[in-house]
C-alpha cells in the first residue's frame, strides 16, 4: 500500500514543487498585468491632456486649458513612476 504521508512520498514533493512554481509564475504575470495597466492609465492621462490643448487652444480659456493639461502631464509622471517603484519592489521579493 502507498504511503499517503508528503515527506515519504517523492512524487508527492515533486507535485508539490511544480505547484509552487506555477503559483509564482502566476505571481509574476500579474504584476506585469498590473504594470501594464497603470502604464495605460499613464498614456490615459497624457492623451486626455493633448487633447484639452486641443480642443481649447482657440478659445479664451487657454490659460485654464493649459494649467489642467499639465496637472494630467504630472499626474502622468507620478504614475509613471509610481508603477516603475511598484515593479521593482515586487521583483526584488
Amino acid at each position: 500500500m502507498p504511503s499517503t504521508k508528503l515527506a515519504d512520498n517523492p512524487d508527492a514533493n515533486d507535485l508539490a514543487d511544480t505547484r509552487t512554481a506555477w503559483a509564482e509564475d502566476r505571481t509574476v504575470l500579474a504584476n506585469e498585468r498590473t504594470f501594464a495597466g497603470w502604464m495605460r492609465t499613464g498614456m490615459a492621462c497624457i492623451a486626455l491632456a493633448l487633447g484639452l490643448k486641443a480642443v481649447f487652444k482657440d478659445t479664451d480659456h487657454l490659460m485654464l486649458a493649459k494649467g489642467v493639461a499639465e496637472i494630467f502631464i504630472v499626474v502622468a509622471i507620478l504614475i509613471f513612476w509610481s508603477s516603475a517603484q511598484k515593479c521593482r519592489q515586487a521583483k526584488a521579493e
